[in-house]
């Protein structure tokens, strides 16, 4: 798969629902996946939406996600730019220039649902989060970052 670049969205508790709505907008096909499904059925995150992401037939992808146990959420900077994909080098070689004099906030390593993932803010304060695939099917499960 060739690597993609997106918007990645954060929620606090909504993510469901808003997921849902921009499918109604833009149309295409939804996947949630919720943090029940990885080890939190239970909890009271567990009906959350750890990822979701929405493909439409126009070319847009948008992912988003529930905050994850822990974090608090701060309106305005709930997003962050998404790189995923299944090339290894090339993706690492954008985490590598991205943090570099910036501050991480999840390192760059394997994740509870597979993938290779981290998080950071570069140098002029944009957030992203990478995810590296194993190269079997779409590999972008990443908790929401915000």
């Amino acid at each position: 798969m060739a690597s993609r670049l997106n918007p990645y969205l954060t929620f606090d508790g909504d993510a469901r629902e808003a997921m849902e709505f921009y499918r109604e907008v833009f149309g295409g096909s939804l996947t949630l996946s919720t943090f029940g499904e990885f080890g939190l059925e239970g909890t009271p995150h567990g009906g959350r939406i750890m990822h979701g992401m929405l493909e439409t037939g126009s070319g847009f992808t948008l992912m988003g996600g529930d905050l994850p146990p822990g974090a608090e959420f701060s309106a305005g900077s709930n997003f962050a730019v998404a790189l995923s994909g299944d090339d290894d080098a090339e993706l690492r070689g954008y985490w590598a220039a991205l943090s570099e004099g910036g501050s991480v906030s999840v390192p760059l390593e394997k994740q509870m649902w597979g993938d290779v993932f981290g998080a950071c803010t570069d140098r002029f304060g944009v957030p992203w989060v990478v995810n590296i695939g194993e190269g079997e099917g779409e590999g972008e499960a990443g908790a929401g970052q915000g």
